[in-house]
């Protein structure tokens, strides 16, 4: 098994670019190709071309690769509702006429194009990181697009890996089709103390209320805001995130924002700053209508903070017990627990003492890495 193990070719697409912190799906894709080149397999990712989802001020160096993973550049038409449909078109053509063992494809939209590599004899493997179709930014086209790659990952995958059991259920009752439940993992970081966030927006340690994610409708962040403003507190709600093709609802979300002079808007963030804002937040919050599996929430338990999360499954079946959950889309209910929080901080300082642990513990990139590489050998 081992020699068979390591002589694995594996292409991976559907993702924007690796190294990147545009969205989970690159997060996975980086953290799963890496771990698998330590171990000896080989691996190419199939980058986009063109700008950073949140534009071309974040723009990093083109590269050819990444510790020791091959990245390859493809054309891509850089422009809302086609660069991921462009570049996972032009990825599964040379994924198909590549020397690969495994095709690995991420999310729906790409896996539309699953068929094609299947043509040539490669073995396919679709992670399913969320409905997309369901997303709001997405009009009718797109959305039946990527419902079409829902289908196609159905008919044609040799295997499909899902982020939660929701919609684990969602494909057995939908389509008979079983598929395989691999959460994603987390990794324990380095705490940081306040210094670039200090400076660049006046923020000290548990001053401060964190959302991080993508400024999209579904994440829930328009109840945040107006729950927040109900909130009597002088601590701040910061709204860090970039957007996602959605540049008109980033200015209805500061417009709803600016009478509130608590708020404050970071963009997208990285880095240090990143770190600085996870280590020092007082409460992170997730109010998402719809996730995959969200890698910012175990990211903000990894670092020992007390969350607020909506009560949908992929979010509740995350934290369990060891974190406050609101009632999904009830900003009356967010309200109330905002407030409870602001005004106990012992409670706060309870959540915080077991979060780390308990994440770190349930959801592991090793353990993720292994379970993937069974699929890829079935």
């Amino acid at each position: 098994m081992k020699n068979k193990v390591t002589q694995l070719k594996i292409a991976m697409l559907g993702h924007k670019r690796i190294p990147s912190r545009e969205g989970g799906i690159e997060i996975v894709v980086e953290e799963l190709s890496t771990r698998m080149v330590k171990r000896e397999h080989h691996v190419t990712c199939y980058n986009r071309k063109g700008h950073h989802v949140s534009g071309k001020a974040y723009d990093g160096q083109v590269l050819q690769a990444y510790k020791d993973v091959e990245l390859k550049n493809v054309i891509t038409i850089d422009k809302k509702g086609l660069a991921a449909m462009s570049s996972s078109f032009f990825a599964a053509i040379k994924a198909a006429v590549g020397k690969y063992d495994v095709v690995h494809f991420h999310a729906e939209g790409p896996a539309f194009m699953c068929w094609l590599p299947k043509l040539f004899g490669k073995k396919i493997i679709v992670t399913v990181h969320g409905l997309d179709w369901q997303r709001a930014k997405w009009g009718k086209f797109a959305s039946a697009y990527i419902m079409g790659g829902e289908k196609c990952a159905v008919k044609f995958a040799d295997e499909i890996i899902v982020l939660s059991e929701g919609v684990q259920k969602y494909f057995k009752d939908t389509y008979g089709r079983e598929t395989n439940f691999i959460p994603n993992g987390v990794n324990r970081p380095v705490i940081r103390e306040a210094r670039q966030i200090k400076e660049k927006f006046g923020l000290d340690k548990d001053d401060y209320i964190l959302f991080l994610g993508r400024l999209v409708p579904e994440k829930g962040i328009r109840y945040l805001i107006k729950a927040f403003a109900q909130v009597d507190t002088s601590k701040k709600l910061v709204i860090a995130g970039g957007t996602s093709d959605t540049d008109s609802f980033y200015e209805e979300l500061k417009t709803m924002a600016q009478s509130d002079k608590r708020i404050i808007f970071t963009d997208f963030v990285q880095g240090q700053t990143l770190d600085e804002l996870y280590s020092n937040a007082y409460v992170y919050t997730l109010p998402s209508d719809l996730e995959g599996m969200p890698l910012s929430l175990l990211e903000a338990m990894s670092y020992g903070n007390c969350c607020v999360v909506s009560d949908i499954e992929e979010c509740a079946s995350v934290v369990e017990d060891k974190a406050i959950v609101f009632k999904k889309s009830d900003v009356a209910d967010l309200k109330e627990k905002l407030q409870t929080i602001c005004d106990n901080p012992e409670m706060v300082a309870g959540y915080k003492a077991g979060a780390a642990d308990f994440i770190c513990k349930k959801y592991n990139w090793d353990d993720v890495t292994n379970e993937t590489l069974k699929l890829y050998v079935k």
